[in-house]
């Protein structure tokens, strides 16, 4: 049965075209939430995403509910313009769940200044400028969810990785610091943490190696991460905020 609550709650998934991001959004709507879609470039993926939304049903709803929303969440001006517009349509974000990211692996010797600030302007300044608008208009309504989505790499540090560790550990720090800040005005501040999980992004590994070093003896699942941001996100969770839930088999 889902919480009647729900049905009025406004979900924002950036980077929710594929991936983690896609199982995220999917989650939130079979919950009964309205989800909004973000993507970048990929209005295909995105349209898919939607797709699978509309698809689901409840006793309450005859059929999911949302729609597909694009914007580059490293771009200033176009993040403040798509809170402001779901804002203005709906008055509220109620939760809010940052999921895009991209990673340009190289050792740190060989990495040329622009694959370090891609990487950074999109992982974690690409929090900063959705995040503060949405967390402005969850203090007004004294309510919300945030829900960041870091990585194991910003936990343990991977070699090869110098720039997804730092934007992911920073990433962390953030969403402990926010947590304190907003915590007395209803709003929960959380983050998820993968280890090796079955997208696009790990395509290019080996994966048997790979698995022979995860205690789980397998790579997650899209749905195993969008199952710890669903709990962050519920109501049973109020009181849970400033944590980190490692979603990687045992990895650590």
């Amino acid at each position: 049965m889902i919480n009647k609550s729900y049905l009025n709650q406004i979900a924002l998934v950036t980077g929710a075209g594929r991936g983690i991001g896609r199982a995220v959004a999917t989650a939130l709507s079979s919950t009964g939430r309205y989800v909004y879609i973000n993507y970048k470039s990929n209005v295909d993926a995105a349209n898919q995403t939607l797709e699978m939304i509309k698809g689901q049903g409840t006793p309450e709803i005859e059929q999911g509910r949302g729609e597909t929303i694009q914007f580059d969440v490293a771009d200033k001006e176009q993040s403040e313009a798509a809170i402001k517009y779901i804002i203005q349509k709906h008055g509220k974000i109620d939760i809010l769940v940052n999921n895009a990211g991209i990673k340009d692996d190289k050792l740190m010797v060989m990495m040329k200044q622009d694959s370090w600030e891609s990487v950074i302007n999109t992982n974690l300044t690409g929090f900063y400028n959705i995040t503060r608008l949405a967390v402005k208009n969850m203090i007004k309504n004294q309510f919300g969810r945030v829900i960041n989505i870091a990585s194991t790499s910003g936990q343990i540090g991977v070699a090869g990785q110098v720039n997804y560790s730092a934007s992911k550990a920073g990433l962390i720090g953030a969403t402990k610091a926010l947590a304190k800040e907003v915590a007395s005005r209803n709003i929960t501040v959380n983050a998820v943490a993968p280890g090796f999980i079955k997208t696009d992004m790990i395509e290019t590994l080996a994966i048997d190696d790979i698995i022979k070093s995860i205690p789980a003896k397998r790579v997650g699942k899209p749905e195993d991460v969008a199952a710890a941001v669903i709990f962050f996100s519920s109501d049973e969770a109020s009181y849970i905020t400033g944590q980190v839930l490692g979603v990687n088999g045992g990895i650590y």
